[in-house]
Formats: structure tokens, sequence, C-alpha cells
């Protein structure tokens, strides 16, 4: 089942117009979320990543967009589909309404959600290997624009497409000042002694959710120093204790080689039992 602008229909009905601008340019956002048990993980944050990201699109929120409304919705659409005592990952899109060419003829919206179950109803950190590399194809803007969650995700395609054809687990992204910033599909922490950094949004990283749960966790353990407005070279990546990679849907995952160096995973496994415990507490 889908839902789409309220109406809940089975897959093989629900279709989007071939004019949809989501399809035609790029122009959408969306959220990708993790539902456990009938509970929305981290649902303010998202909401509010939400509604600023419409409001720098300039896209017109409507007045029934609250966070109580599509809750509903999401969970609405989880009940439906039998999935409600499950883990599930939840996609919600966001796209202008069709018409006009590269300027809209409105800036009215619509809104589609998706659902698929999930494995587990916790993070986890399997116990098998994880390499990365540079994708050096292309770069990434160091703008606003790219620090949102938006459809216009080409270099992470081509990054994929790469990682893929050479036997890599993931590539890492380079903005246009030669920066690491992020994993194809995640937030990129650094660790080297008590010394913790991630590539700050000035940098064109994504706003990511669950770096934003960490950087909550970290500010409270005193034994880290924590460094969230310090670029990151690809010369630092190699000198590091450990790298490890975030998302809302993955948790935390250890990288454990980058070229030649091979990386301990001792405080990315600290930080994921402390993030369950977050979670069992109700977030």
């Amino acid at each position: 089942m889908v839902n789409i602008n309220g109406n809940l229909l089975e897959d093989h009905k629900a279709v989007l117009a071939i004019n949809n601008r989501g399809y035609a340019y790029g122009d959408a956002l969306f959220e990708t979320i993790r539902v456990n048990s009938g509970t929305i993980l981290f649902w303010e944050d998202h909401y509010f990543r939400l509604m600023a990201s419409m409001r720098i699109l300039r896209m017109q929120i409507p007045m029934s967009f609250t966070p109580e409304f599509l809750e509903k919705e999401i969970i609405d659409l989880i009940t439906v589909t039998g999935l409600i005592n499950s883990s599930v990952r939840i996609k919600l899109m966001v796209n202008r309404v069709s018409g006009g060419l590269y300027t809209p003829d409105s800036n009215d919206i619509e809104y589609n959600i998706s659902v698929s179950r999930l494995e587990s109803s916790f993070y986890t950190i399997p116990d098998q290997k994880y390499e990365v590399t540079l994708f050096k194809d292309h770069y990434v803007n160091t703008d606003i624009l790219s620090t949102l969650k938006t459809t216009n995700k080409q270099i992470n395609v081509l990054g994929g497409i790469f990682a893929k054809e050479n036997g890599f687990d993931n590539c890492l992204l380079i903005n246009s000042d030669k920066m690491v910033i992020e994993a194809l599909n995640a937030n990129l922490f650094l660790v080297k002694g008590n010394t913790i950094k991630t590539p700050p949004l000035a940098d064109g990283c994504l706003r990511g959710i669950l770096r934003i749960q960490l950087l909550r966790i970290l500010e409270k353990l005193p034994e880290y120093q924590i460094e969230k407005e310090a670029s990151i070279s690809p010369f630092e990546l190699q000198k590091a204790d450990e790298l490890f990679i975030t998302n809302v849907i993955t948790g935390i995952i250890p990288i454990t080689k980058f070229r030649k160096k091979e990386y301990t995973s001792i405080t990315s496994k600290r930080l994921l039992g402390m993030l369950n415990a977050r979670i069992r507490l109700g977030n």
C-alpha cells in the first residue's frame, strides 16, 4: 500500500504523472524515516528538517501539514499494511505540483508515503569488512542546497555505480574545495584519540538526522572533544583511528578499511549502545 495525497492505494494502482516535477526536474524532497513498532524515531527532527527544507525551496506548506497530521498518515499506512508491530522504513516525499517548465506555475505541493519492512528493531553492527574509497569524478557544491535531502542525487548514483563496479562497499564524497564531506548515503565521523570530527554543514554535507542525535550524545561525554565545524581533508582519513558512517536506517557502520589503512571500531560500538539505549527510552 502507498499513500498518495492522503489516498491509500495498492502498489500496482499507485502512479505518478509523467509531468510530475520530482521526476521531470528533481523538484522534490524526501525524508527516510525509521519506525519501530509504531514509534517514529526522531520524529520532531525529521519534521522540522522537512519544513525548513520546503521553505528553502520556496514550496507552499499546507496548513494541514502539522506534525500530528503527518504522523497519523504514516501510522495509518503502517497499520493498513499489517506492519504496526514491525520495524519499517518510511519514505515521505514532497514535490511541487505539476505545471511549468523550470519555472513552476505554482508552489503548491503533493506528497506520497511508502513503507518497507526492516529486519531488526534496534541498530546493530555486523561483524564484517566495510571498505570505502574516495569518489573523485564529481564534486559536491559547498552551498545550502547540498545539505537538503532532495531527489537531485546524481553524484550519489554515479558514486554507487563506481563503488559497485570496483568492489567497494561505499564511496566518500568530496566537495568543490576537495574536502571529504560524507558517504553516498550517510554522514561521516572521524575519531583520532579522544577527538571526534564530523564535516560541517558549510562544507555541503547532508543535515543528517542521526548526525544530530550522535552530536547530542557526544556533547554529554566529557571524555571526547567534539569538532563539528572543522573540515576533513583526504589526508586525515589515513591518520584516523576510526571512521564510521551514520544514517537513520542502518544506524552506525564502522569503516574497516580505506586504501591500506585499517580501522578499529571501539568508539562506534560504544556510541551504538548509547543510541539504542536512548531509543528504548523513547528517543
